[in-house]
């Protein structure tokens, strides 16, 4: 009896020792949004312990729990996790032109089919923990690990982890930590843009509580709203009492307005901004239960467009889907946030970065890309004819730098989804879901590298993240010459983003377009500028014009045998001939090594 007892009690005491001790983690990722979700992924892949802190019950934010399951840019730039996820949407769709139902984006799809693959894609990684409905309620880091309590469906939780990621909608994570941020519009005189404004302000982009409809063929007009204003939604599209529209350029149909976001299976994504659900609230620095109000007030301006929509066009067998969100209202489980916080990380990206990437170092530490215009929505913000013009400002594509993932001044901190330090009118384009994953994705990427290398997230070499993404099938500079998929890719992206050969920007209908013109001969007097830039110790600069050949390379190289030419896979070996610049650059990536040259986080070579 009295070892029976000893036991119970020793067995009774493990178990509050275990209730009491925090679960230990490598990497904490708070958020699974788009970014949250695909750095957890990421990190876990590469071997480190991962758990990653979601208040809802879906992973995938804005594509999946905000409902805009629309994505925008990046569609000619298939790598990474981000073409992991169209190879499954078109798994399930049956193809590409399956997802091309809406004119807003080339690939729409159901946000709970979102949330599935999201869901399958976490779920296949050993290393990988998801606490849903959990949300943090204290982080502190003490000695170089951070000690965090959760409440979540279990109860209270205390976890511990050698790198947080801050992956939150709105930066919430860093600003609880002490660091600095922008919110609002920065002044010209700060950011040196020249289509920023003359004074900074604090007015961000308007938010939108989405809804997806569907047809249910009977009239499902809901009962008039009690605040109900026909003259806020009046201009929405052409229709019988549009008299004066804010933007009269803008003026669809009511059939362009609702195939605008037509999803696969019938459904209808209303993301609209022109005078539709839109609304402007600036809830990044208020109280849990005052951000609550807000979003009441948000859904609350939606269910009115649905009523215009209902009564005024005459489409009253359109309601709120039933069959897509987990929640009692049939609304997004959190709205549609277009801005955050900004950080201030140890490189601001700004638009000039983008612009003359060649008159800065930054594009060498390039870790993901985008290429969508700034797109900036203003016009529920009372006044915001006063504010710049940022409809679509068309932008070259880019290479965002890694250095926007790190904030200053806390160390076991990286920043992601919409969080990074940029400028505000950059944060246009780096806002777009493709982007955002590819953010996510670095950020995991330097997390698991700090953890297994026992450093700090800012000592990470830029080369090791920028090998991995490549690894990954990732892009590091928007090149269009060569998919993902080609045997030369990553030698064209190495070659690219060390600035060995200049790539070209340009701007063709609505694309932004990137070109290292892999096809074209390359001048000796621009290659020898380029191997200069690189290495002036090794490499002088010659002033031929004359176009590069085999025996240019080997003159700087030493010899090229016809095996290893055949090895690389390169055709027509022959000494005199010109050479294309991919050519240039798969002989250059093998013998010149330049990933064995690091750079520091400004893209100064060390």
């Amino acid at each position: 009896m009295k070892r029976t007892l000893c036991y119970v009690v020793a067995v009774v005491a493990a178990a509050l020792l275990g209730a009491c001790s925090p679960q230990s983690y490598d990497v904490v990722v708070v958020g699974g949004g788009v970014s949250g979700t695909t750095a957890a992924i990421r990190a876990a892949r590469l071997g480190v312990h991962t758990l990653v802190i979601e208040e809802g019950p879906w992973l995938g934010g804005m594509l999946t729990s905000a409902g805009v399951s629309a994505t925008d840019g990046n569609y000619r730039l298939r790598g990474g996790m981000w073409g992991e996820l169209r190879d499954s949407l078109e798994a399930r769709y049956g193809g590409a032109e399956a997802l091309k139902t809406g004119w807003v984006s080339n690939l729409l799809f159901e946000p709970h089919v979102g949330a599935e693959i999201f869901a399958a894609m976490a779920s296949a990684e050993e290393q990988l923990s998801v606490a849903f409905e959990s949300r943090v309620e204290s982080i502190e880091r003490i000695d170089g690990v951070w000690n965090i309590t959760l409440r979540g469906p279990k109860g209270k939780q205390r976890v511990v982890a050698r790198v947080v990621i801050d992956a939150t909608e709105l930066g919430d994570v860093a600003a609880a930590q002490g660091v600095g941020y922008d919110l609002g519009m920065e002044s010209r005189a700060v950011t040196g843009e020249d289509i920023a404004p003359e004074e900074a302000n604090g007015i961000i982009q308007d938010l939108t509580m989405v809804m997806i409809l569907k047809d249910y063929g009977r009239d499902m007009t809901i009962p008039r709203p009690a605040d109900y204003d026909s003259t806020l939604f009046a201009c929405a599209c052409d229709n019988a009492i549009c008299h004066t529209p804010k933007e009269a350029n803008r003026l669809w149909s009511q059939q362009m307005m609702l195939t605008y976001g037509r999803l696969p299976g019938g459904k209808y994504m209303i993301n609209w901004p022109i005078e539709g659900n839109d609304y402007y609230v600036n809830m990044v620095e208020m109280t849990p239960e005052e951000r609550r109000e807000a979003v009441a007030k948000a859904k609350a301006h939606t269910l009115n467009f649905l009523y215009f929509i209902q009564h005024q066009l005459g489409l009253n067998t359109l309601y709120l889907a039933d069959d897509e969100f987990p929640t009692e209202d049939l609304m997004p489980i959190i709205p549609y946030h277009r801005e955050s916080r900004r950080t201030h990380g140890l490189v601001r990206f700004k638009l000039q970065h983008i612009t003359s990437p060649y008159d800065y170092t930054l594009y060498r530490t390039a870790i993901g890309v985008g290429d969508y215009p700034v797109d900036q929505h203003h016009t529920r913000y009372t006044g915001w004819e006063a504010l710049p013009n940022l409809y679509f400002h068309s932008v070259p594509s880019y290479g965002l730098p890694m250095g926007t993932l790190l904030p200053e001044g806390v160390d076991g901190l990286i920043v992601a989804e919409k969080s990074i330090s940029v400028s505000n009118i950059v944060n246009g384009s780096t806002r777009l879901q493709p982007v955002v994953m590819q953010i996510g994705e670095a950020a995991g990427i330097i997390a698991a590298l700090a953890v297994r290398e026992g450093i700090e997230p800012r000592e990470v070499s830029v080369r090791e993240v920028q090998r991995e993404v490549l690894r990954g099938g990732g892009y590091l500079l928007p090149l269009l010459d060569l998919p993902a998929t080609d045997s030369h890719f990553a030698a064209l992206q190495r070659v690219a983003v060390t600035g060995v050969m200049e790539c070209v920007g340009m701007t063709v209908g609505w694309e932004n377009q990137t070109w290292l013109r892999k096809d074209e001969p390359i001048s000796v007097a621009e290659l020898s500028a380029g191997l200069h830039r690189f290495d002036g110790d090794r490499f002088t600069l010659r002033s031929e014009e004359r176009m590069v050949t085999l025996a240019d390379l080997e003159g700087w190289f030493g010899e090229i045998n016809d095996a290893i030419w055949n090895a690389w896979g390169l055709p027509d070996y022959n000494a005199n001939r010109p050479l294309t610049r991919e050519e240039c650059a798969v002989v250059i990536d093998a013998l010149l090594r330049p990933f064995e040259r690091e750079v520091t986080i400004n893209g100064d070579f060390q």
